[in-house]
């Protein structure tokens, strides 16, 4: 069922234009269906910002389930903001206080960019904490994204990620391995994924704490793992969300970073992402790139519009599976009063009445 705009947020007109059903709040006062909150935890820096909702938002509403789902966008302190974005939040988002007075049946919790190698540097730890800590006590179950995965897996065992030294970037394939748990339910048992990561937490280490691994790849390692409850947490390494041309923007701010000397080496393709042809429009490129910083040129036009016709999507319907999976275990369990979040017979430590 779809998203219901119950702001004026940007995201739902960019969302309905798109073609995705967007319910008024009118709209859905006559439906007699029953919602479900979700908040959204958004720490993506400001360029990413908005394109980061959407695509969390699309996930969302692309969902089967016979519910109406309203999304709480949020942020916390410790992020870096310019105006144009500060204004956004302001505008359009609502206060961590507001979300902890009026409850939460699902948390999302983005991705951020970091300055520090260790997470409990960063000056948004101690903010991101207190909302692990209020989550994980009032709300059925909490979904993290890479960085997100990487510190709430830390602040919970006290094992730190790994470096590997390189960073993880391109699309990679993956398979099931624990077919048995509803969040993997009637979808591919091989799909891709894409990663993009400096930073590892390897499968011995989520199993040395209990968690339960689901999805992993031979090349990129675990994507997907839950908590030891099944349901309470679910840890994503890589990037379901990312649109279609995601890695080639961050492939292009590469690029652009070495024409400003900010960074000394040409970046290398993101792998199993450009095909033949992508990558001798981009090599050619790269070397008129190349040619006109050494002559002070102006950097020329970058190709994206000749490259994105060349480029394929082969994990948009498996996160969509996933996230629709997700949506409806909440469902099940989740107590009609969203500050509760569990119905009176579950179990808050198998809340899914799991033995895997």
């Amino acid at each position: 069922m779809p998203l219901v705009a119950h702001t004026d947020l940007p995201t739902f007109r960019r969302l309905r234009e798109e073609g995705q059903e967007i319910l008024s709040v009118e709209r859905a006062r006559h439906q007699d269906i029953r919602e479900m909150h979700i908040g959204f935890l958004n720490m993506m820096p400001d360029a990413a910002l908005e394109a980061t909702e959407r695509q969390f938002f699309r996930l969302v509403g692309a969902a089967n389930p016979i519910v109406q789902f309203h999304i709480h966008p949020f942020t916390i302190a410790g992020l870096p903001r310019g105006e144009s974005a500060q204004a956004h939040i302001e505008r359009y988002y609502e206060s961590f206080e507001q979300i902890q007075q009026d409850g939460l049946d699902g948390l999302i919790v983005s991705g951020a960019n970091v300055t520090h190698q260790r997470l409990p540097d960063e000056p948004f730890w101690k903010p991101l904490t207190e909302v692990f800590d209020w989550a994980r006590h009032n709300v059925t179950s909490i979904l993290c994204s890479c960085l997100a995965t990487h510190a709430l897996f830390e602040y919970s065992t006290g094992i730190p990620r790994t470096h590997m030294g390189f960073k993880r970037w391109g699309v990679y394939s993956h398979r099931v391995v624990e077919r048995r748990h509803p969040l993997v339910s009637n979808i591919n048992t091989r799909f891709d994924v894409p990663h993009s990561r400096f930073n590892e937490v390897f499968r011995e280490d989520m199993e040395r704490a209990g968690l339960k691994v689901l999805v992993e790849s031979a090349e990129a390692g675990v994507h997907l793992a839950v908590s030891p409850d099944f349901l309470r947490v679910v840890f994503f390494q890589g990037h379901p969300e990312y649109d279609t041309i995601s890695l080639l923007k961050e492939y292009k701010r590469e690029v652009m970073r070495h024409y400003h000397g900010e960074r000394e080496d040409y970046p290398p393709f993101p792998e199993h992402y450009f095909t033949v042809e992508v990558g001798d429009i981009l090599n050619e490129y790269g070397r008129q790139l190349r040619s006109a910083r050494r002559a002070g040129r102006p950097p020329p036009e970058f190709p994206e519009r000749e490259v994105v016709r060349h480029l394929d999507n082969t994990w948009r319907d498996t996160a969509k599976a996933v996230f629709n999976n997700w949506l409806g275990l909440i469902y099940q369990v989740t107590d009609h009063d969203r500050r509760k979040p569990f119905m009176d017979h579950v179990d808050p430590e198998n809340p899914l009445g799991l033995s895997l």
